[in-house]
């Protein structure tokens, strides 16, 4: 459970700012955790004790300090929902229990994400800490010119998750890494989003299956409805011409 010392007069939810007032850099940014959140919301249906967040401030000390406003975070033992105006911010000092994976989609330029960010997440006591990574090599030359590369500059990993352990988060090499604390896998692979084929992150059950989409289902649904359609007609037909035949022999079928 999170503690700190209160301070004399503590605001509300509703009294503190709901983001830092950044603009995400890329329409991935809230995509990415997007999808997350509607996988969870079909896999989680029935559970009211969790909570994913999209580019919310979280205040994790002093309710004056500006939050820090993650592209999204999962908590687990916390209330889904306070009311019918749902949250503006995630407070800890109100919540008392920390995000259990924090996730970061960083585009160029690099920012604070593998500095001021990890240690505020590590010191907030943030299980799982991911970091997907849109940076691309930076290129020499004018922008039209493809065949010069800077030499200094690699492309990072584009999925990196980091575990805190004894106070340090430490890399973990799976894709998809099993999370026993939360119950679920994540990780990230090739498929069709919002009309988009690239690789996105998906949730994975303990065997690395990965979990589908809602859309995923709902076309599986579908599918499923189809050929247990086409079956009824083929049996009927079926039925139909038998009748037929006995007709022709001179035998009234029984009807069922």
């Amino acid at each position: 459970m999170y503690q700190y010392e209160l301070p004399r007069y503590l605001p509300t939810a509703d009294e503190l700012p709901c983001s830092d007032d950044t603009p995400v850099d890329n329409e991935l940014q809230q995509l990415i955790p997007s999808l997350l959140k509607s996988i969870l919301r079909m896999l989680w249906d029935e559970r009211m004790d969790w909570f994913f967040g999209i580019d919310m401030g979280i205040y994790y000390d002093d309710p004056d300090r500006p939050p820090i406003v993650p592209d999204g975070f999962l908590a687990l033992n916390v209330e889904r929902f306070y009311d019918e105006d749902l949250r503006s911010s995630y407070v800890l000092l109100e919540e008392e229990v920390a995000p259990i994976l924090v996730l970061e989609v960083v585009s160029n330029p690099i920012g604070t994400e593998y500095t001021t960010k990890l240690a505020r997440y590590a010191q907030m006591g943030v299980l799982y800490y991911v970091i997907y990574s849109l940076e691309k090599v930076l290129h020499l030359g004018k922008p039209q010119d493809r065949t010069f590369r800077n030499p200094k500059r690699r492309r990072k990993a584009k999925l990196e998750i980091h575990k805190l352990i004894n106070g340090s988060y430490e890399p973990q090499a799976a894709n998809p890494l099993w999370m026993p604390e939360i119950g679920l896998g994540i990780g990230s692979e090739r498929a069709g989003y919002d009309g988009l084929t690239r690789e996105w992150l998906y949730w994975y059950d303990e065997r690395s299956q990965r979990y589908l989409t809602p859309y995923e289902r709902a076309k599986l649904d579908r599918d499923r409805a189809t050929i247990e359609s086409q079956r009824a007609d083929t049996e009927s037909q079926r039925a139909d011409r038998l009748a037929a035949q006995l007709r022709a022999l001179g035998i009234e079928p029984e009807v069922p």
